[in-house]
């Protein structure tokens, strides 16, 4: 009896054992799945943030607002560019434009007509003592040129840029009185513009713009800004 007893004691104690070491590997087992799902789940939502991101959000915090089709000197002064067209209520890919055409972003830039700065100003635009060349008052002039077309023209984009390089009363007669650097100035700013406004990273109009002296004017800006 004592022996009966003495063998029921040891197979309840294994049983005992086997239910103890059964327990803890199954709780350490749950642990390490639990971590490894939620060490791999950040991950994942990475992925699918990534791949979700729109494309514009994405443009607008790399550039600073305008869109990556403008050359690197126009970047440089992209934040500057969104603070001076929202002054004026524009489009900062219109006011970029505009600087891609006239100076490619070199602020001390200066035409054979007179025109200073960055959006190259007619010097009447300006008040007694301003410095024509300084990057804000420069923007505050042509911007306000601008802002005018766009009212003037019950916001065509099209004939605002005319008017910015020929004078908006010229851009009112139409295409066939406007000289042949108005018309080219339409043909490159509407164009510019329109890849611009889509987002797009490249623009077949603006590389002809360069090709037409754009470069140069992109070479001095560079040299001029610092810029490798």
């Amino acid at each position: 009896m004592v022996a009966v007893q003495q063998r029921m004691m040891l197979i309840l104690s294994v049983a005992v054992l086997f239910v103890l070491a059964f327990g803890t590997w199954a709780v350490r087992t749950s642990n390490l799945d639990s971590g490894s799902s939620a060490a791999a789940q950040p991950a994942e939502d990475a992925v699918v943030a990534e791949q979700t991101v729109p494309e514009a959000v994405v443009v607008a915090a790399a550039t600073g607002g305008i869109a990556p089709l403008f050359t690197r000197e126009i970047q440089h002064w992209a934040p500057q560019i969104v603070a001076w067209a929202a002054e004026q209520g524009l489009d900062p890919n219109m006011a970029a434009t505009v600087m891609q055409i006239e100076s490619c972003g070199d602020p001390n830039a200066v035409s054979s007509a007179g025109a200073q700065g960055l959006f190259q100003v007619m010097p009447f635009h300006f008040s007694a003592g301003e410095n024509m060349q300084d990057p804000d008052t420069n923007a505050r002039r042509g911007m306000a040129y601008l802002a005018q077309g766009m009212q003037l023209t019950s916001g065509d984009t099209g004939l605002s840029f005319a008017g910015y390089n020929g004078g908006h009363g010229t851009a009112a007669k139409g295409w066939a009185a406007w000289p042949n650097e108005t018309q080219r100035y339409y043909t490159w700013a509407t164009g510019i513009y329109k890849d611009a406004a889509a987002g797009s990273a490249t623009s077949e109009t603006l590389m002809q713009c360069l090709a037409a002296g754009g470069t140069g004017l992109c070479q001095q800006a560079a040299a001029r800004l610092g810029i490798q």
